[in-house]
């Protein structure tokens, strides 16, 4: 949001206040919460949305720093989320209105306050005490960099699905459509949206020319090295983003496995391949070890895109840096280490494999892979890649791995 001070209406700031109350209190994700109030009020016009989810975002984002700019510790009091929302608002460099929820911040000195900020990470960039010093532990000072970064908002970034057009092709359909791009740099199939817009609608997308889909995120299906006519399993993938880029760079030809404990997802996926043209996809949901047996020793190609704490996602997602808690990052590492030791089995000898993540936490990427190659002698490591947050791109980690044959 911009510099300029528009008028503030009070329907609007309260639905700002409900979403970070039922956020905080009662644990639901902020874009959930969005979701339902915008569905409740659809007289509202584009640009009321807009404010209500920008603002809603920007003061979860900020959520520490704006407390401690403030002097007080969190509440889910109303009044005091008013004065919160005052105290973000003339952060921005705007003039309050003459509202009573503003009466006794009015005079609040946001230089002098800023003045005062200690200076560690967590505070000035808004992570709780424990994920800072985690992250400082594990990243060193690399920490300050990656965190900053994850409060950049997110752009919309798409992968061009070149089984049916071209990147440039697709450059020039979306400008048709009225719809701006540029060029992800060293990306040969992902453009970046000048301006952010829902494209769902666009004849484009409903032609399945394109997905949405991160630039980090687009560098995960290339990193598997597949070839057409291979036999590739997806293990964990969801509503199928990089198993839709995996047809592509197999252009359709061989097979590919998508496997997922949610069936649901798997259905989700079926829908988007046939959008796509992408006719060399099986679903197979896994609802028992079975699943994983019959399939011993199978595949060329192994994807293993983990459950994560999703660390490298927060610029998307920023409550997720509120919700994640350490009793969760444990079982989730626990999770990541199971399907890790016991999917690897479904690799032909001579096959490789990738496990990857959306997380920057070294306990979730490097320090897998060293643990799984230690007790592992058969497998080796070709490669490994981490991408850090940029305008770019969330947070990634891959490790490339071969079966030794």
């Amino acid at each position: 949001m911009n510099n300029t001070s528009p008028r503030l209406h009070k329907n609007l700031v309260a639905a700002v206040i409900e979403v970070l109350e039922t956020s905080f209190g009662k644990g639901y994700y902020a874009d959930k919460v969005i979701e339902r109030i915008l569905k409740a009020n659809r007289k509202w016009g584009a640009r009321d949305r807009a404010f209500i989810a920008e603002s809603a975002y920007e003061i979860v984002r900020w959520w520490r720093l704006l407390w401690t700019l403030y002097g007080k510790e969190p509440s889910l009091k109303r009044k005091e989320l008013y004065k919160l929302f005052g105290i973000w608002w003339s952060l921005q460099g705007r003039e309050l209105p003459e509202w009573t929820q503003f009466d006794t911040i009015r005079d609040f000195n946001i230089e002098k306050a800023k003045m005062k900020l200690p200076g560690q990470t967590g505070i000035r960039e808004s992570f709780p005490e424990w994920l800072d010093q985690l992250a400082y532990r594990e990243l060193g000072d690399r920490w300050q960099t990656i965190a900053a970064e994850l409060n950049r908002p997110a752009e919309v970034m798409i992968r061009a699905n070149t089984l049916k057009v071209s990147r440039h092709k697709l450059y020039e359909l979306l400008a048709a459509e009225g719809v701006e791009t540029e060029s992800i740099p060293d990306n040969p199939v992902g453009l970046i949206l000048k301006e952010r817009q829902n494209t769902f609608r666009n004849p484009s997308f409903q032609q399945g020319f394109f997905e949405v889909q991160d630039g980090g995120s687009q560098q995960i299906a290339p990193f598997l090295d597949v070839k057409p006519g291979m036999r590739v399993i997806d293990a964990c993938a969801g509503a199928g983003g990089k198993t839709l880029h995996l047809a592509v760079l197999m252009e359709n030809k061989g097979s590919i496995i998508a496997m997922d404990v949610e069936a649901w997802k798997l259905n989700e996926l079926k829908k988007r391949a046939r959008r796509n043209g992408a006719h060399n996809i099986e679903t197979r949901p896994i609802d028992s070890g079975k699943v994983i047996k019959r399939l011993e020793n199978s595949a060329d190609r192994l994807l293993l895109d983990v459950p994560c704490s999703g660390t490298g996602v927060i610029k998307r997602n920023p409550d997720t840096k509120w919700k994640l808690k350490p009793e969760h990052l444990e079982r989730v590492k626990s999770m990541q280490r199971e399907i890790l030791n016991h999917y690897v089995g479904m690799l032909k000898p001579g096959g490789k494999l990738v496990y990857a993540t959306c997380s920057v936490l070294r306990s979730e990427n490097e320090e897998q892979i060293e643990r799984f190659l230690s007790a592992n002698n058969n497998y080796s490591l070709i490669e490994e890649q981490r991408v850090d947050p940029s305008a770019y791109s969330d947070g990634f980690y891959m490790a490339l791995l071969e079966k030794k044959a």
